[in-house]
């Protein structure tokens, strides 16, 4: 049961969802859940596995729900907790929470939040790219390439990638829609032609209905978002999602190099997510 419940909570953190997890650490006496049961809950109210059930599972529940609400309101800042049940009525003791049960056994759970690691979505495998990508490898964040040109989107210049796409912006985007694209937490577009850009970011701002997709970032100068702004604009996208796009990508730390560049784009990334 605990390897479907890992299972079940990697396959929830691959979709974007925050996951509190309770484990079963210690157990005495007549308990329903020994050492190692596990139960998940994920910020999309998905549900797997158990620590006892009764009564002892809906607290249990209670507080996961909890640590969830937390974290959504104090990103990172979570933590977790260890708490210990007596399941009796009538158990007395500051170190323990007393349940209305007979059983008399006595159970410690450590529960904890785990957050989604950020998945970028890299359009355009050159230079800067692929330098994205060693940052990514670094600091242990899950990435994708799309690149038209094979040679900039294989296996063998990024050995690591979740997904490679070898493939034109339009296929790409046949492909998508405004759920599956959520998988990723950032797209940055970084492509060697300013049509190509282009056509993404629109296709991109396209599908993303209720703007609950991923967070956009373009490479380039003023006068090309200029431009690509008006293109959007003139195609109908709400102001309030080209606002939301950043233009030119990366903090403000003279970054000139691909591998600079690169650093400043993934350090945005992460003042974004702790936020």
């Amino acid at each position: 049961m605990s390897g479907a419940v890992l299972s079940w909570i990697l396959e929830s953190l691959n979709r974007g969802e925050t996951v509190a997890i309770a484990s079963v650490i210690e157990s005495s006496g007549s308990v329903p859940g020994k050492p190692g049961a596990k139960m998940a809950i994920s910020s999309e109210d998905g549900k797997f596995g158990t620590v006892g059930g009764a009564g002892l599972e809906l607290r249990v529940e209670a507080a996961l729900r909890d640590l969830l609400e937390v974290n959504s309101t104090q990103k990172g800042n979570s933590g977790g907790r260890v708490e210990t049940f007596l399941l009796h009525k009538d158990g007395k003791g500051a170190d323990v929470s007393a349940l209305d049960s007979l059983c008399g056994g006595r159970v410690t759970i450590a529960m904890e939040v785990l957050e989604p690691m950020p998945h970028v979505l890299i359009a355009g495998g050159g230079h800067v790219g692929r330098c994205v990508a060693i940052v990514c490898d670094t600091l242990g964040w899950s990435y994708s390439v799309l690149d038209s040109r094979n040679e900039y989107s294989n296996r063998e210049r990024f050995p690591f990638a979740s997904e490679l796409h070898s493939m034109t912006v339009g296929d790409f985007l046949e492909g998508e829609d405004s759920y599956s694209i959520q998988r990723f937490t950032d797209v940055i577009i970084l492509g060697h032609d300013w049509k190509i850009d282009e056509s993404l970011l629109l296709g991109l701002l396209g599908i993303n209905e209720d703007a609950s997709g991923p967070r956009i970032g373009v490479i380039g100068s003023k006068a090309k978002w200029s431009s690509f702004k008006s293109t959007a604009s003139r195609s109908g996208v709400d102001d309030e999602k080209i606002m939301a796009v950043r233009c030119p990508i990366g903090l403000e730390i003279g970054a000139d190099t691909p591998e600079e560049i690169a650093l400043a784009v993934c350090a945005e990334i992460l003042s974004l997510e702790r936020a």
